[in-house]
């Protein structure tokens, strides 16, 4: 299982390394997801979208980080604890026929331009 982000899938300004390195991250694990299946071996990824972290708060600041939440489409910020939830379950046999996906644990983050106002 790999950790990526949803910057791999939707660019953000100023984080073109960051975003180009979670792409090929993704790139990389789908190829290894491919090589793997004959194997039975699941490799899947998990996107977090924005975690409150302490890297996050010292990153942005902590008025930013309580700010940010009541924006996102779920209303608050994800948690380590949501993020561990899907590997849980990616990692669990109840994942046994999952490989070479790509889960999104950002509450509707990439869905924000398609929201409706």
């Amino acid at each position: 299982m790999f950790i990526s982000s949803v910057h791999a899938e939707r660019p953000y300004a100023r984080s073109v390394a960051y975003n180009a390195a979670k792409a090929g991250l993704n790139h990389m694990a789908r190829t290894i997801a491919a090589e793997l299946v004959r194997h039975r071996i699941n490799v899947n990824l998990i996107e977090p979208g924005w975690i409150d972290t302490p890297g996050e708060h010292d990153t942005f600041g902590d008025d930013v980080i309580r700010a940010a939440g009541p924006t996102l489409p779920w209303g608050r910020m994800g948690t380590p604890v949501d993020i561990g939830r899907a590997a849980a379950f990616l990692a669990s046999a109840a994942a046994d026929y999952i490989t070479g996906a790509t889960l999104a644990v950002d509450g509707g983050l990439l869905l924000r331009d398609a929201l409706e106002e």
